[in-house]
């Protein structure tokens, strides 16, 4: 599945897709309508949300702190509302360490290592929720929603490369964004970034889907639930 049959139109939103589509390591595909990932639903539109109704959603997992929550509109009764706050779970030890990174994919690495609980939590709310489609969403569907999806992606053993075309898809996404609010594109300052450490995006995401180790320290139920949840039948 190409990244524009993979993008979705909601209203509102700038950098939403469907995580279905990607080619996992032992030949299979991650199913469509299963995972969305997006930037901020608070900006939805009535035709934007029901759009989201329309594609089956019944779970969004909101990745920001609760002060970032401004909807336009209502979460609608029938979609459950999970907060999983990764940016207030890190804790102040972990910002004054690495918060440096953030906004890079460079943050990827320390927040698995030093962030487990956080990371277990995400898991477990696309493990345990209900049937239907699940969206996963942050500010810009960049930073925290692009580690979210390299974690589920990961676990379903999703090809690297696939991984890696996924999170850089929102870099052109988001430019609009940018306009909107009158701000410099946030790209260049990620790639000095990256290139002070020696590194380019992708040398970065590649990195740490070698050394990638959840499984080993996640609730193996878990897991399996999003791998059920994610990958197509054999």
């Amino acid at each position: 599945m190409s990244h524009d049959q993979r993008q979705l139109d909601w209203d509102g939103c700038l950098n939403v897709r469907d995580l279905g589509g990607l080619p996992t390591r032992d030949g299979r595909r991650t199913r469509t309508g299963a995972i969305v990932r997006a930037d901020n639903l608070d900006r939805l539109t009535a035709e934007g949300q029901n759009a989201l109704l329309h594609y089956g959603v019944r779970t969004v997992i909101d990745l920001r702190d609760q002060v970032e929550y401004r909807p336009l509109l209502p979460t609608p009764d029938t979609v459950d509302l999970v907060r999983v706050p990764l940016d207030a779970l890190a804790g102040p030890d972990w910002w004054a360490r690495f918060g440096a990174l953030d906004g890079t994919p460079l943050s990827f690495r320390p927040y698995l290592d030093h962030c487990r609980d956080a990371v277990s939590r995400l898991v477990a709310a696309v493990a345990h929720a209900r049937d239907g489609a699940v969206v996963v969403h942050c500010g810009a569907g960049r930073d925290r929603t692009g580690l979210a999806a390299l974690v589920l992606l990961a676990l379903a053993e999703v090809e690297p490369a696939a991984i890696t075309e996924d999170y850089l898809q929102s870099a052109p996404n988001l430019r609009p964004l940018w306009t909107l609010l009158d701000r410099p594109d946030e790209e260049a300052g990620i790639a000095r970034v990256l290139a002070d450490a020696g590194t380019t995006a992708e040398g970065a995401l590649h990195a740490v889907l070698a050394e990638f180790d959840a499984p080993q320290w996640l609730p193996a139920a878990d897991v399996a639930a999003v791998r059920a949840r994610l990958l197509q039948a054999n």
